[in-house]
């Protein structure tokens, strides 16, 4: 239109103004008037009959086209097989047909601005039951697609712990302390394949049909019907993933299911669940996301509203399993698994915060952050319960042989497993780092001026300060661990026996710390002490054991001894030596050291003590000694020895004779 119609335009609107205004103000119209008005009116009702011809005519095309696309729309009504089945021209050519009609609707809905005919509402309510149809075949079609399409999803199966059994404690040992082997007990170390550098996408449904699913939510959308594409989507790939989770054995357990499990039980179900969980988060859930955002394309509230309401209640399903782990009995047993938990969920929560951003998974974000603290604290408190349970541990018989008791075994080994979650288990113990934390209730079994000798030892030590949170309670457990062995030591009415508990359970647990990651928690000073510890335990074992028995081997002018050796005659003083020896041997010989390092140094100097001096005195009295009264030569006495701490009783026969 031109400047000079424009300006045309302008005036006559103008004057059409002026007319209404004049015929309003009640001023009677002059002949004239009148008839210039009449023209007027005219010349009006020409244009409008005129426009409502061209009205009529493109609504008699929109009626028409209606009928149409209606009719393409109904005929797929009688055939009952699947459109896309047939290939997505088909199903575009169908979606054509759809998009037509709705674009039909809103030209006939939008005319006749001033009224509709009975038969433009009738083919208006036609048009809108043919509208409703075809979405629903829309829904079973992109139904259809999603359920024969679905690729299965498959867990990687090195990406979690695996269990060792390298380093443990034996089957069904220590009912208070509830383990219930060395594979529920340690953890291995061989874990770099568990930490995944980058995102992995994996195809959830054939990409092939990836398009023809776009298309199909893309009209459906359009249409208004987008909550129904949402239920149906979400359906669909919530039942695939709890199909996952089922295949994969995660039942669905309520706390008090969890609650009530016996500590194999849970033990399974929580490597399940660390297992599953990992899988799901770095895995399943960004490509569930990425499928989603593949469908709904630039619909990111609709695509991001389709993931949540897909995952929520699997992901709350394993939520509460945490969170009813978390409840239970604060068990020794338990807290490598509850570590494992914790250490994962803080491994994964950038990646769940990244995945649930937005405001409709905000509440999986928060219930996921509340049960990562309550695996945390759980892990805290059972550790220092742990403690608790060493100290409280009594015994009312001594430990056969005098060997490293399971107690020894257990604790030591549980601090090795430990190593493994340094990193968290430190940084959990920093959170709560105060005098508390190191006390142990005090217990009338246990001594303390051990544990107060190893806090002495930690303040002065060189231990690493990365850890210093898990250092200083790792010499609190040592301590009450040692304080409780000289308890139970004491249980022994053999004094050398004593010696030898003492020595084969620090020997122990020093062992275990040079031998392991322990050595950088405990420090060289830590090592150097309790070497020194087991090394005097030795000295103390030969003073018991050996004085005696050589104190008959002595001179008149020797001191004097238990036995009375004193101012006995060489036959007799053969005859005392033989007797003490054979008491020594049959007590001995039962006696375990399973160190063989520890066993061979052990013998080695008893027979330093006893062959030179028995050599010095058979020596000295051979000749005037019947051979009768001779029992042992020093090659038999070296033999003899090589029997001791063998674990297995035996007795010397009176009749012995070299």
């Amino acid at each position: 239109m031109g400047e000079f119609e424009v300006d045309g335009e302008e005036k006559l609107i103008v004057a059409a103004k002026y007319v209404v205004k004049e015929l309003r103000s009640g001023k009677s119209l002059t002949k004239n008037a009148k008839k210039v008005l009449g023209n007027l009116l005219l010349e009006l009702s020409r244009v409008v009959i005129a426009e409502d011809r061209d009205e009529e005519d493109e609504i008699g095309e929109i009626e028409q086209r209606l009928n149409v696309v209606s009719e393409k729309i109904m005929t797929r009504e009688v055939d009952e097989s699947m459109i896309w089945d047939l290939g997505s021209d088909e199903g575009n050519l169908y979606l054509d047909a759809v998009n037509e009609l709705r674009s039909l609707i809103d030209r006939l809905d939008g005319s006749s601005g001033l009224g509709k005919t009975g038969s433009e509402e009738l083919s208006l309510r036609k048009a809108h039951d043919v509208l409703q149809t075809a979405m629903a075949r829309l829904e079973d079609e992109f139904k259809h697609l999603l359920v024969e399409n679905r690729l299965p999803f498959e867990l990687e199966h090195s990406s979690f712990r695996s269990v060792e059994a390298d380093h443990g404690v034996e089957e069904g040992f220590m009912a208070s302390f509830g383990a219930a082997s060395t594979e529920d007990l340690i953890l291995g170390s061989n874990n770099n394949s568990r930490r995944h550098s980058g995102e992995i996408v994996v195809d959830l449904i054939n990409p092939d049909v990836l398009s023809d699913l776009k298309n199909i939510a893309t009209t459906m959308i359009a249409s208004g019907y987008d909550r129904e594409c949402i239920q149906v989507c979400t359906m669909v790939r919530k039942d695939a993933l709890d199909e996952f989770l089922y295949n994969h054995e995660v039942e669905k357990l309520s706390i008090e299911d969890v609650l009530r499990m016996d500590w194999a039980t849970l033990n399974t179900n929580i490597k399940k669940w660390v297992r599953v969980m990992r899988n799901i988060v770095q895995i399943y859930l960004l490509s569930e996301k990425s499928l989603d955002n593949q469908i709904f394309g630039d619909l990111n509230e609709i695509g991001l509203t389709c993931f949540v309401d897909t995952v929520k209640a699997p992901m709350m399903q394993l939520l509460n399993f945490g969170e009813a782990v978390s409840l239970g009995p604060r068990q020794p047993e338990k807290l490598l698994r509850i570590l494992e938990m914790y250490e994962l969920a803080s491994e994964l929560l950038p990646e769940i915060d990244a995945l649930f951003l937005d405001h409709p998974g905000s509440s999986v974000r928060t219930e996921y952050r509340e049960v990562m603290r309550r695996l945390g604290d759980c892990a805290r408190t059972t550790f220092l319960e742990f403690k608790s349970a060493i100290a409280s541990d009594v015994s009312s018989h001594p430990f056969p042989g005098g060997a490293v008791h399971p107690l020894t075994n257990y604790v030591m080994n549980y601090l090795m497993a430990l190593t493994d979650f340094s990193h968290t288990l430190d940084s959990l113990l920093m959170e709560h780092n105060d005098a508390e934390d190191l006390t142990i209730p005090p217990s009338p079994d246990i001594i303390n001026p051990v544990m107060v000798e190893e806090e002495s030892t930690y303040e002065n030590s060189s231990s690493p300060e990365k850890f210093l949170a898990m250092t200083r309670h790792f010499y609190s457990i040592t301590s009450v661990l040692e304080a409780n062995l000289q308890e139970k030591s004491k249980l022994y009415k053999d004094v050398s026996l004593q010696h030898i508990f003492l020595l084969n359970n620090i020997h122990y647990m020093t062992r275990k710390v040079l031998k392991s990651e322990l050595r950088h928690i405990f420090g060289d000073k830590w090592n150097r002490k309790h070497t020194w510890k087991f090394q005097q335990q030795s000295i103390e074992y030969e003073r018991a054991t050996w004085l005696p028995v050589l104190s008959f081997l002595k001179d008149d002018s020797g001191s004097s001894s238990g036995h009375g050796s004193k101012n006995l005659r060489p036959r007799e003083r053969f005859q005392g030596f033989n007797t003490a020896f054979e008491e020594v041997y049959k007590a001995q010989t039962g006696w375990l050291i399973s160190d063989e390092g520890l066993r061979e140094d052990v013998r080695t100097k008893a027979s330093m003590w006893v062959i030179q001096a028995y050599w010095t005195f058979y020596s000295r009295h051979k000749n005037s000694v019947s051979e009768r009264h001779i029992k042992y030569t020093t090659d038999d006495l070296e033999r003899l020895l090589l029997d001791l701490f063998a674990g297995s009783p035996k007795s010397l026969n009176n009749s012995y004779r070299r």
